[in-house]
């Protein structure tokens, strides 16, 4: 029987609760940007839901964003609640939104350096309304505040993939990622906090997601803009975010596997399959340097980079992309 009425899709009835949830760290200036428009975009969907909540969670001890949050006016159909939590990491912090979610019944990360286009919210909302997955995915788009070199235009470092809406996927980042919490919470589901600087925390969570049985779907028209600030638009940057992509993508399928064998065969996976990058990008990188092509070279850096990171990843070296000291 059709009907018109949105419906959970785990069985578990309509969802008629969502938090957004936006993580923040010594960012104010993100903040008063990223906030009103995270709130506008609540105040969106106060009409699908009983109850529509805004949550920002301060990741420094010294609750440095706490003005700035309590003093934003909320509309009146949406809580805006503000939380610290003191314990340095990426994962800390997912795992206290995770917390304070409750017993809502849909969660929405997005990060304070991100922007959400118009009806970025309601578009997520409604691909999960449409029934069968666990969770919603969207697209990333970079903005600079100082455009790129040619080398890294060429390399294209920032570019992410686009793909068809509802389209199924098995891996998600959680910088513009819907979840059913109902689901999560049955199967006690949290981030690893193995991963807490490392980052790859996300890849973990998602990939357990979809192993657990969830379906994970893509909505290409629920867009947010990453702004990227000049200290990311370097050859130096996007060459170690490229290698610590790989690192996490190797210890997070290693973490997957129950049993020693099958993490000794997820290592050696990793290691061929690194090689095969590393020694491809290297030849790249070199057909690049006598062709003259700048593309080749670039692309070629960036798959070495990649490589790389698998290979150090499978062998166990964790390369911690975000610890940082809190002093």
């Amino acid at each position: 029987m059709h009907s018109d009425t949105p419906v959970g899709s785990t069985g578990g009835g309509l969802a008629t609760s969502l938090v957004v949830a936006m993580l923040t760290f010594r960012r104010p200036d993100d903040l008063r940007v990223a906030l009103p428009a995270l709130l506008e975009q609540a105040a969106s969907v106060t009409d699908r839901f009983e109850r529509v909540e805004v949550l920002v969670v301060d990741n420094d001890p010294a609750e440095s964003a706490r003005g700035s949050v309590l003093s934003t006016p909320s509309p009146d159909a949406v809580t805006l609640t503000y939380r610290c939590e003191p314990e340095s990491g990426i994962t800390a912090a997912r795992n206290r939104a995770l917390a304070e979610a409750g017993e809502s019944d849909l969660l929405v990360f997005i990060d304070d350096d991100e922007r959400p286009t118009e009806h970025w919210l309601v578009e997520l909302v409604a691909t999960f309304d449409r029934g069968g997955a666990v969770a919603v995915v969207g697209p990333v788009v970079s903005r600079f505040e100082v455009e790129p070199s040619a080398w890294i235009e060429a390399g294209e470092f920032f570019t992410r993939r686009r793909l068809p809406t509802g389209t199924a996927v098995s891996v998600a980042a959680t910088n513009n990622l819907l979840i059913d919490l109902r689901v999560v919470r049955a199967i006690g589901l949290e981030f690893d906090t193995a991963f807490g600087h490392a980052g790859g925390e996300d890849t973990m969570f998602t990939r357990t997601l979809h192993a657990t049985g969830g379906r994970l779907v893509w909505c290409d028209e629920a867009v947010v803009w990453d702004i990227v600030p000049a200290a990311r638009s370097t050859r130096d940057w996007v060459v170690r975010r490229a290698f610590s992509s790989g690192n996490s993508w190797s210890q997070t399928s290693i973490a997957l596997e129950s049993s020693t064998r099958g993490r000794l065969v997820a290592r050696a996976r990793c290691i061929g399959r690194g090689a095969i990058r590393a020694a491809g990008g290297a030849v790249r990188a070199l057909l690049g340097v006598v062709t003259l092509s700048l593309r080749h070279r670039a692309k070629g850096v960036r798959t070495l980079a990649r490589g790389t990171g698998m290979i150090t990843g499978a062998v166990g070296y964790s390369y911690e992309e975000y610890r940082r000291s809190d002093a």
